[in-house]
């Protein structure tokens, strides 16, 4: 048991799901099976997807770039490809992702913060992210020791619990059809895909150490091989928790008419453990959203200092900027963020599919064709976002 945990390929795998694994990612699964009721299965399906299968798609063509994300979009041209780069880096900054995750730390809370406004949670929470990123403090790395265990144990019983004590999901009528729709679009919410090529290069990187690439730049079939399984690991656990959650969801489905689609996490939580072991449950995903929100703070700030600026400019002025945005986002709630940005992903997802598949074409068989495809796509993904 202790030479299985001491495995690279599980380590890389537990890595894998962290990355992946945001406590935003757990509004998504609650939320559709909500809508499916008895029908569960056809919404949850669509989900794993677009949450699962496409990100993992992404890891995959990752790798094949060694994780140099430049390499990966320059294959469309340099301005094409550092647009799109820096949309991504947007999405995951502070015009969606971060603020969201603010936002949802207050959905979370609010219940036992009567009387505060988002507004002035997320001015507190910036001020704090501040304090924590300029510093790029070790008590998030801490945090994230100490959060990630809590945070999971409490969503595995949140899960076990009401599986054993929750009624039967209710017949609610909606189409099959339709819910497999429905799983499929809130799959791009996740925004799991967006991440993966940022951040899956440091899981990559450590994989690398020591491994031989081939002449071409391609990986060794050895460490392609480990990514794989570690991926499969990461992913499988990514999975178990959004069918877990949208089942326990789809349960109280009676019971949740009418709660924001934020506040699920909270609602369910105490309906579940009760109020006191709901409260550990709620802080630990606040907690972790906040955690979460340094790292994306960091992450979107160095790239805009080193990258856009050249180092010219203070990453402390470029972070205070990215967290002004970020604050100013946020008070938009968190159904207003995802109403803003929900065009944006269903257009840019069928892009960044198309890119990663082409990418893996490239790698292995040399299929050079790229922009068109891609470019032609994203039109497509336009014209039928306006006509629909």
């Amino acid at each position: 048991m202790k030479r299985i945990f001491k495995s690279q390929t599980v380590a890389a795998g537990l890595a894998i799901f962290s990355m992946f694994f945001g406590a935003g990612n757990v509004v998504f699964p609650l939320q559709i099976g909500r809508l499916a009721g008895d029908k569960n299965i056809f919404a949850i399906f669509g989900l794993l997807v677009t949450a699962i299968c496409v990100p993992f798609l992404g890891l995959f063509a990752t790798i094949l770039f060694n994780g140099d994300y430049k390499k990966f979009f320059y294959r469309i041209g340099r301005i094409p490809g550092l647009f799109a780069i820096l949309s991504c880096m947007a999405l995951i900054g502070p015009f969606a992702a971060l603020p969201r995750c603010i936002s949802l730390s207050y959905s979370t809370l609010k219940i036992f913060m009567p009387g505060t406004s988002l507004f002035i949670f997320s001015l507190i929470s910036c001020i704090v992210l501040f304090v924590l990123a300029v510093r790029k403090s070790k008590i998030v790395d801490i945090l994230g020791r100490f959060l990630s265990p809590v945070l999971l144990i409490s969503l595995a019983i949140i899960i076990i619990k009401g599986f054993i004590s929750s009624p039967s999901a209710p017949a609610l009528g909606a189409s099959s059809v339709g819910l497999l729709k429905k799983g499929f679009v809130e799959g791009y919410n996740t925004m799991d895909m967006l991440a993966t090529f940022f951040f899956s290069g440091v899981v990559i990187s450590s994989l690398m150490a020591g491994q031989k690439k081939s002449a071409d730049g391609v990986p060794s079939k050895k460490l392609i091989a480990t990514v794989i399984k570690a991926g499969i690991i990461g992913v499988s656990l990514l999975g178990l928790v959004y069918v877990g959650f949208s089942y326990v969801s789809s349960f109280f489905a009676n019971e949740l008419v009418g709660v924001a689609s934020d506040s699920l996490i909270s609602a369910i939580s105490i309906r579940v453990l009760g109020p006191y072991g709901g409260i550990i449950a709620n802080v630990a995903v606040a907690l972790a959203c906040l955690t979460t929100a340094v790292t994306l703070a960091i992450v979107f700030a160095e790239f805009i200092q080193k990258e856009l600026f050249g180092s010219r400019v203070k990453y402390s002025f470029v972070l205070l900027i990215t967290l002004v945005i970020a604050f100013a986002v946020s008070n938009l709630g968190f159904s207003g963020i995802m109403t803003m940005i929900a065009p944006v992903l269903a257009i840019w997802y069928p892009g960044l599919l198309v890119l990663s598949v082409l990418n893996i074409l490239y790698k292995l068989i040399k299929f050079k064709p790229v922009k068109i495809p891609v470019l032609a796509t994203v039109a497509i993904a336009v014209v039928g976002h306006l006509i629909k």
